[in-house]
């Protein structure tokens, strides 16, 4: 398996739906793709839960991977979210990503039954068997997943299964997620998913970012991330603080409308949400817009 490489700012890339959420509007995700990239993000999540992934069919999911990889795929790493509450779903998507040319796939674990950790190790097993040499990343989102990534069983599926090289933790912990830098091997990458300790995250060792916010305010990861880089801490933390009082106003997880209505605020059409979301009312647009305005985001 060739060597596997991420880091930096990696939008959870959202999906533009027709009015309604009907359809998804393939051209307008391109544009969105197209303007991350002139921002100067380093990859796109799609399908993922900013995405909306789990309300699109299949077909769609393909669909869109098969888009964005055309029309973006030289200039930024495309990950494929594949999971799926089923194995045969998920393998499925995973080996579509695989035969199509996918940077890798995104796994988050299956939700809805609670499962223990010896099923969530056949489930992983079975899934990255399903597409050896092709890089699989675990997907820790107990939040909405309702199945925990333990840092024990991330360092195991990790430490015995070659094909899984990273994961994206959206666990909000940070003590587990430092467990799972100092416990895997030297190679894996972990790719934090709480934006509220991005700085934070980056010094322990994450390799990156994966963030819903990061469609409309990439500026604000890419500052973190290359300070850190460089080594300037407090400018980090400087732009930390923002992005925390950011994710306040977003609502942070709970509506993936107030994603869509941020990039509309910052001049680019997101489309519609598909239900059961639901859209902003008046009143909520009005208010984000006067909160985004007192942080200078607009």
């Amino acid at each position: 398996m060739k060597k596997f490489e991420l880091e930096g700012v990696i939008p959870a890339m959202l999906t533009p739906f027709t009015k309604g959420g009907k359809t998804v509007d393939y051209d307008r995700a391109v544009s969105l793709a197209s303007r991350l990239a002139q921002q100067g993000v380093h990859g796109v999540f799609l399908c993922g839960t900013t995405g909306e992934g789990l309300l699109m069919t299949l077909e769609e999911r393909k669909k869109l991977l098969e888009t964005i990889l055309k029309s973006a795929g030289e200039r930024i790493k495309v990950i494929a979210h594949t999971g799926c509450l089923d194995l045969s779903s998920t393998c499925q998507l995973t080996e579509h990503a695989a035969s199509i040319g996918a940077y890798a796939a995104g796994v988050v674990a299956p939700g809805f039954y609670s499962y223990d950790e010896n099923a969530l190790w056949n489930y992983y097993k079975a899934v990255a068997e399903a597409v050896p040499g092709f890089p699989v990343l675990l997907y820790n989102l107990p939040s909405c997943a309702k199945n925990v990534l333990s840092p024990a069983l991330v360092a195991k599926l990790a430490n015995e299964i070659e094909n899984i090289v990273g994961i994206k933790d959206s666990g909000g912990v940070l003590q587990a997620q430092n467990q799972m830098i100092i416990e895997t091997r030297d190679d894996f990458v972990v790719i934090n998913g709480c934006d509220e300790f991005t700085f934070h995250a980056l010094m322990g060792g994450a390799r990156g970012s994966v963030s819903s916010t990061a469609n409309v305010i990439p500026e604000v990861f890419l500052s973190i991330f290359n300070a850190v880089k460089k080594g300037d801490f407090k400018k980090a933390l400087q732009h930390q603080k923002l992005l925390t009082r950011a994710t306040r106003v977003f609502h942070y997880g709970a509506m993936v409308a107030y994603y869509k209505e941020g990039l509309r605020l910052r001049g680019f059409e997101a489309g519609s949400v598909r239900p059961p979301q639901r859209e902003l009312t008046t009143t909520e647009k009005k208010e984000f817009k006067r909160q985004l305005d007192e942080l200078g985001l607009l």
